[in-house]
């Protein structure tokens, strides 16, 4: 696990190397261990084709890599200065596989003409690896890093979809003159781009290294604060920085350096569907805790201390219960992580969101090393300004205490395992899927679900919240991006069909919001964090599982207001019993039974409390402050009118409060 940065210049003289060393220290957390640049002139612009290329490390590691020469070094500095360098490859490294200097990024092959900087990890490389040996490749490292260069030799950039794992890399072929920009199938990895008019590329881990590559003027992109204020997240490929995005998952860039080329493609995509013959519920049960256990044990892959978060649920519970008997059978205890919440001004449903007790008897019955951290109201204070900065951009959720839960890890592991993708794989918000019953035709179910996904602003409100920005947003029809993200069937649907839908668009939005949101809170403490339920195998199996085994009863489903998350959502779990069915059907012979029949609890603060208790000042010094940079955005008077109907009581808006919160402080650091 790392961070990859880097430049690619198709029509200007050169990249500007002054900003190559900026670049990858401003995202030095992700990296600690190693650092290392790479400068290439290709001669993609030349007759000759003569390519020649500076590769270096950094004096604070030069005890590592003593074969490179820093880039402090005056010489290399004259170096840098005096050619013109069409492709820059810049790497900072968490060693988690082969920490020694064998494993050092860039790395190339040994003709030293395929190149890679890359971010993540590949589970099943062993077995890749295995395959090239006997093809007569040869290895000098234990890394999946060198496995994937081998790869692309041999089978050329279509290897991505052999690889069972998480990733972001950048690839240079000089043979070929092409330039890779790769992202996993999933997203777990992100990598962000820009573009200039002039075909420069600049790309990175996180979008603060591509404002240290100064020719980019930052700027705020008000069509996707305006899509980011409709769903509490973004669906398409922008980013709140203007003509800044995200390399969509389950992509890749080619770009050829001879013709300019340029061009993205989809390699993978999810495809959640009904199988064509069902089989008998045991089999599914039984190959469910096959795949399952699999895919944990691919995930402790690491010659670092692994360890695992481990809430209230059924989805940590069973990552904790596999990957503890596999630490037992070699004598070792797993290291297990809870966040709590001090509920002492906590009330209604909000009291049964401190889920310790639970986690400290599954620590108990699977015998790992658990610690916990309680989190206060002022917590959420004093984190702001980190949190924002690691963020970078508003994202799905009230996800700070997710910083906090990072932050303990840290202090004990490097890698940590996470139940993410376990709902949106197995539908574990069935309240969510009420609308995807009983349609006339799929645009009327678009518009049924669209008006579901609203999560922030009231209709009724919109126009009058972003009056300010109006004339910059009236192209944008947020229903138009909310519709864009599905396949638009060719028939009539079953409800089964329509569900089906609805787990494709929350594993394609919800789902890659959290992963971003994972991936900056934890990296930002120099942490890896793995997800089995994102392993291929299962997935793919989850995609063709049968509704029916996931939800039993279509007819009663309910609409939650996920501001109220809680206690209407325990009614709704006693009334049904459902959400998940055959995942509870298989982990019940491994955690207890008031876990894996216990109703769905998402990992919230209670902050519907703490923002008109005591978090009050705060949102009131932020919000209703009248010059707060919100308001060059935003309409003052619907703001305060929205704001204070929450702390009035009179309504509950802890979501849209948190994302203004959010937003004000991303402000005051980016905007």
């Amino acid at each position: 696990m790392c961070g990859i940065v880097g430049a690619l210049s198709l029509n200007r003289p050169s990249i500007n190397v002054n900003y190559i060393k900026p670049m990858a220290d401003k995202i030095a957390h992700r990296g600690p261990d190693d650092a290392g640049y790479l400068c290439f002139h290709t001669g993609a612009r030349h007759s000759k084709r003569v390519s020649f290329y500076q590769n270096l490390t950094d004096e604070r590691y030069k005890n590592i890599d003593d074969m490179l020469p820093t880039i402090e070094l005056s010489s290399a500095q004259r170096e840098l200065h005096s050619h013109d360098y069409d492709l820059y490859m810049g790497h900072r490294r968490l060693s988690i596989l082969d920490i020694s200097y064998a494993g050092h990024q860039p790395m190339s092959d040994l003709s030293k003409n395929i190149w890679i900087a890359y971010n993540g990890e590949i589970y099943n490389f062993k077995e890749i690896r295995k395959e090239l040996e006997k093809s007569g490749h040869r290895f000098k490292s234990h890394t999946d890093t060198e496995v994937i260069i081998y790869a692309y030799i041999e089978w050329g950039i279509e290897c991505i979809k052999r690889f069972n794992g998480m990733f972001a890399f950048s690839l240079y072929d000089n043979f070929n003159k092409k330039f890779y920009l790769c992202r996993d199938r999933y997203g777990i990895k992100p990598v962000y781009y820009h573009l200039s008019e002039d075909k420069t590329l600049i790309y990175a881990s996180e979008i603060k290294s591509i404002l240290e590559y100064k020719e980019y003027k930052s700027e705020v992109d008000k069509e996707a604060l305006l899509e980011y204020f409709t769903f509490q997240n973004i669906f398409t490929n922008k980013t709140l920085h203007k003509d800044i995005q995200i390399l969509e998952a389950g992509h890749y860039f080619e770009i050829d350096l001879l013709s300019k080329e340029i061009e993205k493609k989809q390699y993978w995509d999810f495809n959640f569907s009904e199988p064509e013959k069902i089989k008998d519920e045991r089999e599914y049960i039984e190959e469910l805790d096959r795949l399952f256990t699999q895919a944990v044990e691919r995930q402790l892959v690491a010659d670092v201390q692994v360890g695992s978060y481990l809430s209230g649920g059924m989805d940590s519970g069973s990552i904790t219960a596999i990957a503890s008997n596999h630490f037992q059978k070699s004598n070792d205890f797993l290291k297990t992580f809870t966040v709590g919440f001090d509920l002492s001004s906590a009330s209604g449903m909000e009291l049964s969101f401190d889920e310790r007790a639970k986690s400290e008897y599954m620590s108990y019955k699977f015998k790992t090393e658990h610690y916990e951290m309680v989190l206060k109201s002022g917590d959420m204070e004093r984190c702001m300004n980190n949190f924002a900065y690691h963020l970078e951009e508003p994202r799905v959720g009230q996800s700070y205490p997710n910083y906090y839960a990072a932050k303990l890890a840290s202090k004990f592991v490097k890698v940590v395992l996470s139940g993410a993708g376990g709902d949106e794989l197995f539908a574990g918000y069935p309240w969510r899927y009420y609308k995807a019953v009983n349609n006339d035709n799929f645009e009327d179910y678009i518009d049924k679900y669209y008006s579901f996904w609203k999560r922030l602003i009231p209709n009724k409100d919109i126009k009058n919240v972003f009056s300010p920005i109006l004339k910059d947003t009236k192209d944008v029809w947020t229903r138009d991006i909310f519709a864009n993200v599905f396949n638009t069937p060719v028939k009539n649907q079953t409800p089964e069909e329509y569900i089906n839908h609805s787990l494709y668009f929350e594993a394609k939005t919800f789902l890659h919001g959290l992963l971003i949101v994972d991936d900056k809170l934890s990296m930002a403490h120099s942490l890896e964090t793995r997800v089995p339920f994102l392993d291929n195998d299962l997935v793919e199996f989850a995609q063709k599982l049968p509704i029916k085994y996931k939800l039993f009863n279509l007819n009663n489903l309910v609409k939650v207001n996920e501001n109220d998350i809680g206690n209407k959502v325990e009614k709704y779990y006693q009334k049904t019993s459902d959400g998940k069915m055959i995942l509870r059907h298989t982990m019940s012979k491994y955690i207890p039974e008031d876990i894996h029949k216990a109703i769905k609890q998402g990992f919230s603060s209670p902050d519907q409390s703490w923002f008109k208790g005591e978090s009050i000042e705060f949102v009131k010094a932020k919000l209703l402050n009248e010059n707060a940079n919100i308001y060059e955005y935003m309409d003052r008077k619907a703001i305060f009118k929205l704001v204070n109907e929450h702390l009035s009581g009179k309504e509950n808006r802890r979501l849209f409060i948190w994302s203004l919160l959010n937003f004000e402080e991303w402000s005051n650091i980016y905007g």
